[in-house]
């Protein structure tokens, strides 16, 4: 497994920070060589988020690409291929400091999602949450050509990208 460690100059190790978090997010890739995204907040983002308490890596990417796609899959054989390890000083308020464990999985399927099946947050409410097929062929130029028309503030993109580095050079 591919990890990249991101540690903003602030050289911060685990004994500085007062939390960890860690989060699971998948490449759900077809037959017809597309990948379903989530597109909310004018950002593309893999389907994912955070592990709750006593769930495991699996039962969480169960858990989310259920509740963002609707899909239903299974997942037992599933293993990261890459993880992005975060040191962050004074997030999400000044004295605290956090350590984020981010987890990619590759999912191959063809199900389709079922939107009757989705839960979606408040926030993707908010920010019209849709799901989205790109052919892998065009990922890095949409990714690129939506970062240029609406920014990348929150880096979402420039992570997308880097992953997509990654993803390739693994097969």
């Amino acid at each position: 497994m591919k990890k990249i460690v991101i540690n903003n100059a602030n050289n911060l190790t685990d004994a500085d920070m007062t939390e960890v978090v860690q989060r699971v997010k998948g490449l759900l890739i077809n037959s017809k060589n597309e990948i379903l995204l989530g597109y909310s907040h004018h950002d593309y983002q893999f389907p994912g988020g955070h592990v709750e308490e006593n769930e495991s890596l699996i039962d969480t990417l169960h858990r989310e690409i259920l509740e963002e796609t609707g899909m239903d899959l299974k997942l037992d054989n599933n293993t990261p291929f890459a993880c992005t390890i975060g040191y962050y000083k004074d997030w999400p308020m000044e004295g605290k400091n956090r350590k984020t464990e981010i987890y990619y999985f590759e999912v191959k399927t063809d199900a389709l999602p079922n939107l009757e099946n989705t839960e979606y947050t408040e926030d993707e409410i908010d920010g019209h949450f849709e799901l989205r097929y790109i052919p892998l062929d065009n990922i890095e130029d949409e990714l690129r050509r939506n970062a240029e028309e609406y920014g990348d503030t929150k880096g979402i993109a420039k992570e997308m990208l880097e992953l997509f580095k990654i993803y390739k050079n693994k097969q």
